[in-house]
């Protein structure tokens, strides 16, 4: 191993190959505080082409590589597990805007970017990027598109995949695809783009991506719906979607468990009713005409379905201060519930039509198996993703969920496949569900994904224990 670290100082210049154990020690540990892997190193280059010295020279060594960006993933998909063979291959140094196009409503960007960046710089060129997730100000380019990250705004925009026209990539044998194309319409093969995207890194390193650019809106309004059961959000929902079409930006569900939490744990947030009601929705539009044609949408949203008996109640956002209150409300519930103790976390996806029954389907049999557990319910039901998160019952300890999690992991995925959603609709399989897409994946699919694993990176050196 000595020769291998020798090798990639280099390669790469010695002070960007760390091996003490206080510089390496922020790369090992996960998001959530739950998983300390270790690493051989932590190696950090500066371009495409080091990266594709760092793997010829992972390759002549046998050296196994965690590609990472920001480390925000909740899955174990950026840290090494605890052998100590690998290394770990930070990209935050990649972090140039390479190219932007504003004719072509296109940005060439490194995979290092913070997400946050690439936003602003968008906006400098009156463009809009539409990808908007809780880690956007430490989240990577590179990260998101591994993960084909969601965000709030899929119900309009699409996942990462949908807002990537083209990427580079070092191969598991250290060679560069430039695969850079800004076009729309390229009909010339296999789509190897999308091999890559999702991949969370298993079969190549993104290094480099073309990135859709959008103009930006003339208006934008906000407003907070309550609600008295699921199914009045989906009816709410389909009613958005007749009378706004594409302006319908998003549409977030979240429970009166929700509220109560960001209540107590943010006890500066103002409750926006005077009453409490069971579910409410956040619904943004973006309005390519003006604030008045924005302000008229939305209000005719309202009245209808306040006239169908759909919602009790709203309160509009006539400011940005107070369209950024009723986004804080649903921006601080992860926050608000890590406060509140240590969760089990399911990140799911579901037809729309199928997240009322669902839901209360889940919450009964979480009940009957163990009293008084707390659901935190919410996410970005307008494309039908649903983070149902678990909190122990009420006055009981951290530790209380610890022996319940593997039986409440198996009553939520077992019964989100009965009703047809995946167990992961934006954070990834990564090590920590890896196993578990066994038992909802036929052998058909998991033999494809084996086979395409195994011809790219037959020696298995790209972030193994992931994904397959």
């Amino acid at each position: 191993m000595t020769g291998f670290i020798a090798a990639c100082r280099n390669a790469i210049g010695a002070r960007y190959v760390l091996t003490d154990a206080v510089d390496i020690a922020p790369y090992l540990l996960d998001k959530r505080g739950r998983f300390t892997g270790s690493a051989c190193a932590v190696v950090r280059p500066g371009s495409t082409e080091e990266v594709a010295a760092t793997v010829r020279l992972c390759n002549d060594f046998n050296v196994p590589i965690v590609p990472q960006g920001g480390n925000t993933g909740l899955v174990l998909g950026s840290v090494p597990d605890d052998s100590g063979k690998a290394i770990v291959l930070s990209l935050q140094r990649l972090n140039a805007i390479r190219n932007i196009d504003a004719v072509n409503n296109t940005m060439t960007v490194d995979a290092g970017c913070i997400l946050q960046h690439v936003q602003q710089a968008a906006g400098n060129v009156q463009r809009l990027f539409p990808l908007s997730l809780a880690a956007e100000g430490s989240c990577t380019i590179g990260g998101n598109l591994s993960s084909n990250a969601g965000g709030t705004a899929v119900l309009r925009y699409g996942n990462s995949r949908e807002l990537c026209l083209g990427l580079e990539v070092v191969t598991p044998q250290g060679d560069i695809w430039n695969g850079l194309r800004a076009l729309r319409k390229d009909n010339t093969g296999y789509d190897l783009r999308d091999l890559y995207i999702g991949a969370e890194g298993t079969l190549g390193i993104i290094t480099a991506a073309v990135l859709k650019l959008f103009p930006q809106p003339k208006a934008q309004r906000t407003a907070l719906v309550a609600l008295r059961t699921v199914d009045d959000a989906l009816r709410l929902l389909m009613l958005a979607q007749q009378q706004c079409g594409a302006a319908l930006t998003g549409f977030e569900l979240m429970s009166a468990f929700c509220m109560t939490l960001v209540q107590r744990h943010f006890p500066q947030t103002r409750a926006p009713f005077p009453a409490a009601y069971a579910h409410y929705a956040l619904i943004e539009l973006s309005d390519s005409e003006s604030d008045e044609h924005a302000g008229m949408l939305l209000d005719n949203v309202i009245g209808a379905a306040m006239s169908q008996d759909i919602a009790p109640d709203a309160v509009v956002a006539t400011s940005l201060a107070q369209s950024t209150a009723l986004w804080e409300l649903r921006e601080r519930i992860p926050l608000a519930q890590a406060a509140e103790g240590r969760n089990v976390k399911h990140d799911v996806a579901l037809p729309i039509s199928r997240i009322g029954d669902f839901i209360a389907t889940t919450d009964a049999l979480l009940q009957q198996a163990i009293p008084g557990l707390r659901m935190v319910t919410f996410g970005h039901v307008g494309d039908g993703n649903l983070h149902y998160n678990v909190a122990q019952p009420e006055n009981e300890p951290d530790s209380f969920l610890l022996p319940h999690q593997a039986a409440i992991n198996r009553i939520v995925h077992d019964s989100v496949h009965h009703f047809g959603g995946s167990i992961s609709a934006e954070h990834g399989l990564g090590a920590l569900k890896r196993d578990e897409i066994l038992r909802y994946k036929s052998a058909v699919e998991m033999n494809l994904m084996r086979t395409i694993k195994q011809a790219l990176d037959p020696r298995n050196l790209m972030n193994p224990g992931k994904v397959v």
